[in-house]
């Protein structure tokens, strides 16, 4: 697999790179909440969405070293792993809709946590039988009724740079699906996870 060097980059010029297309392949089960499935958040659906069997990414960091910055293009639905001025790694994500969108800046990672759940998004569902009550629950505003509680969706491999927003793994839909955060598949999510340090920058274009 052939990667982009810049070896004359230093992380300030990073937001200045545009990447060029990449090939990208993945494959990945929506996880069973709304949120983390895309369904019911006010975006519109693209009249030719994006297969998730036929879209691409690729890794190509493990032996890279040096500083790190991950740049996420929005009108790409992509993010870019630099490793040492080096591209490391592509991946399709699903970034804010339209109703919630993911502000554009310049962040730092502040936070890694490899099982993280929302304290906003989830379900509601029955102590006693587990029945999901509401299976788009805002903590905000939907309360749990006696004998029920809010369950946070499961955000896997969480990495926070701005406020309550950050990058985990969950469903792809082809479009911006999310609340706000960016949605990544679950083998990409890992990769970000592992090779990701506090304070890594993080460019929302």
């Amino acid at each position: 697999m052939n990667f982009i060097s810049f070896p004359a980059l230093t992380l300030a010029t990073i937001t200045l790179v545009s990447c060029g297309q990449v090939s990208r392949i993945y494959n990945q089960s929506p996880p069973p909440s709304r949120y983390l499935a895309g369904i019911g958040n006010g975006s519109a659906t693209p009249t030719a969405p994006v297969n998730p069997a036929e879209a691409s990414k690729f890794w190509d960091g493990d032996s890279l070293i040096g500083p790190t910055a991950i740049h996420i293009i929005r009108s790409e639905q992509k993010a870019y792993f630099y490793k040492g001025g080096q591209l490391a790694g592509v991946t399709p994500v699903s970034t804010g809709s339209s109703k919630y969108t993911t502000a554009p800046g310049t962040f730092k990672v502040s936070q890694k946590a490899a099982d993280y759940s929302s304290g906003t998004y989830g379900t509601i569902v029955d102590i006693a039988t587990g029945i999901v009550i509401n299976d788009d629950a805002d903590s905000r505003k939907d309360k749990p009724g006696p004998g029920q509680q809010f369950v946070g969706s499961p955000m896997p491999h969480f990495l926070r740079f701005n406020q309550g927003v950050g990058m985990h793994a969950g469903h792809l839909p082809g479009y911006a699906a999310s609340h706000g955060c960016i949605r990544l598949p679950a083998d990409m999510a890992e990769k970000f996870f592992e090779n990701a340090e506090i304070g890594t920058p993080v460019i929302v274009d």
